[in-house]
């Protein structure tokens, strides 16, 4: 069975290097822009097979 990996926005942020912020993730996702994510109670996860991540 394939496992599957996901990234934290902290990671996200830290993978772009500095590109991309921790906020401008925050924001994106409020206005449903951006790379897709999942929700684990309060933890938002990345998944890595998706576009942005390959």
């Amino acid at each position: 069975m394939a496992e599957s990996k996901f990234l934290t926005p902290e990671e996200v942020a830290e993978r772009y290097r500095g590109g991309i912020s921790v906020g401008t993730l925050r924001n994106w996702r409020a206005m449903r822009h951006g790379p897709s994510f999942v929700k684990v109670g309060k933890a938002v996860l990345y998944p890595v097979g998706n576009p942005p991540f390959n």
